[in-house]
């Protein structure tokens, strides 16, 4: 048994390591259960671009996603965090047809292909290791630990926060929550500087590229529903296909890898929520980010942190 703890938060992705660090600092002995290690978690394969994509309600995910967007803007600023901002083109995209966090973007302007804009561009792997130094340096605790049920957490800390994305489907269980499928290809970059993204929420294909350290990772797919973890060769030649394209140098370029990783998605939206634990102890719930856990994760940590008083 570890240390007594204040709130034992259920799920290491960055979600969780937000909504521990947000506890943290504020005072609360945190200790964080995760049946994996951080680069094994959904949130280390995820592109790392901020946007507000396949996230629901839309009431509130501005607001999330814009003091999401702060955050990143002061991690920018130092070294060794995996946050840079980058410009790049939302290929298609006009202010008028985004919400109204959209006019909240600084130099955003309209250009014949979209939305030329400056935004926040996240190495996930540096990312998530850079908030697990971070949290553990605030005096938080990080165990590798599969739960099976709450109660099982609740019985070492009188509050447990669910962040375990997916895993909500059966610890829960919530049956709205269900995977979207999202493949990527890493190639070499050809000399590609700035990123590009265009998606149609009709299609389960979507277009982008984002020039990271590691490589130029190409995207990709929402396939809602998928349980597949294993690349599809089909589906990564597709997406190096899209992606040449918008830049045709792309298609000479060496494969570095292939990922798949599977969005956590919930009919209804994101579910942040407080409900008493049956065996006494208070569970506050976090989950249900879709393809955006990236970009509301500080703001969605803040409001679990309210609940969690």
């Amino acid at each position: 048994m570890g240390t007594r703890a204040d709130v034992v938060v259920v799920g290491g992705g960055v979600s969780g390591l937000a909504t521990a660090l947000v506890l943290t600092e504020r005072g609360h002995r945190v200790r964080v259960w995760s049946r994996d290690a951080a680069p094994d978690t959904t949130s280390a394969v995820a592109g790392g671009l901020w946007w507000p994509y396949r996230i629901e309600p839309e009431a509130l995910v501005g607001d999330w996603s814009l003091e999401t967007l702060r955050v990143y803007e002061e991690f920018a600023g130092s070294p060794g965090t995996g946050v840079r901002m980058a410009t790049g083109t939302h290929g298609g995209e006009r202010l008028a047809s985004l919400g109204p966090w959209a006019a909240r973007l600084a130099g955003a302007s309209e250009v014949a292909e979209g939305l030329r804009v400056t935004l926040p561009l996240i190495d996930m792997p540096v990312h998530l290791g850079w908030l697990e130094r971070r949290l553990t340096a605030a005096s938080g605790v990080l165990e590798r630990r599969e739960v099976r049920g709450f109660a099982e957490a609740a019985a070492e800390a009188p509050v447990v926060v669910n962040c375990t994305g997916l895993g909500a489907r059966t610890l829960v269980p919530d049956p709205a929550v269900r995977p979207v499928r999202g493949q990527l290809v890493v190639v070499e970059n050809p000399g590609v500087q700035e990123w590009f993204a265009e998606a149609d929420p009709a299609s389960s294909a979507t277009t982008y590229f984002f020039p990271q350290p590691g490589g130029l990772v190409l995207g990709g797919t929402a396939e809602a529903g998928d349980w597949r973890t294993e690349p599809d060769p089909r589906t990564a030649e597709a997406i190096v296909a899209r992606c040449a394209r918008v830049r045709p140098e792309i298609a000479r370029a060496r494969v570095v890898a292939h990922r798949v990783g599977l969005r956590p998605a919930r009919e209804g939206g994101v579910r942040i929520e407080a409900e008493d634990l049956p065996g006494g102890g208070l569970l506050v719930h976090n989950y249900g980010h879709g393809g955006a856990g990236v970009t509301v994760a500080w703001g969605c940590a803040e409001a679990a942190a309210r609940l969690v008083g």
